[in-house]
């Protein structure tokens, strides 16, 4: 009798927080007032042709600049333990630290292209303000430069074997993801800016 084996599993944290509307209002007042001030983040935003504004080429210490970041950082804590063990990580004494974390305010009509995250174990996005049509999470298959040869996949394949799968956010939302995991952020399609908090965590 044939007997289809899975192996290799690449495995997303998917937490949908209940209770968030307080720090999700504060995320987005801070993240406006952020978008307003910070001269750098703006400068690199443009230069990097970044649709909107981003911190991560400016603030690398966003938890102790307004507690909101501090509060999120105790939720993104938990949540980087918890996805390690179900990864199954020998983290050898150590244990997965908060890297850096960004704010993002993504614009209508703006993208992120294709990129994974250099140096880091952990990586996700939280989301505070998602307006209706705004921008999908769109992951890709790491197995996809091996295929070559292969045929697409048929249009009702389950999930597990699509090249590509399209994760919709909604507030309150935070997706966690391995670092070699290649993502992208597609086009906003609503009217107007989708706001986030994007993360990183390392192994020490």
């Amino acid at each position: 009798m044939s007997q289809p084996l899975s192996l290799f599993s690449t495995l997303v944290h998917r937490v949908r927080f209940s209770k968030t509307g307080a720090l999700n209002d504060d995320i987005i007042a801070a993240a406006i007032t952020f978008a307003d001030d910070d001269e750098a983040g703006q400068r690199w935003s443009e230069d990097n042709s970044y649709p909107g504004y981003t911190s991560y080429g400016s603030f690398s210490d966003l938890p102790v600049r307004a507690p909101c970041f501090a509060a999120l950082k105790k939720l993104l804590d938990a949540e980087a333990s918890s996805f390690a063990k179900a990864l199954c990580f020998d983290l050898n004494g150590g244990k997965l630290k908060l890297d850096n974390l960004w704010i993002n305010i993504l614009d209508p009509g703006g993208f992120h292209s294709g990129h994974i995250h250099p140096h880091s174990v952990i990586s996700g996005t939280y989301y505070a303000l998602v307006p209706d049509g705004a921008a999908a999470l769109k992951l890709e298959d790491p197995r996809l430069p091996m295929m070559m040869a292969a045929p697409t996949r048929t249009s009702d394949a389950p999930q597990d074997m699509r090249s590509f799968v399209y994760l919709a956010p909604e507030p309150g939302m935070m997706l966690m993801w391995e670092s070699w995991l290649r993502h992208e952020v597609v086009r906003n399609g609503a009217g107007e800016p989708r706001i986030s908090v994007s993360f990183n965590y390392r192994w020490d």
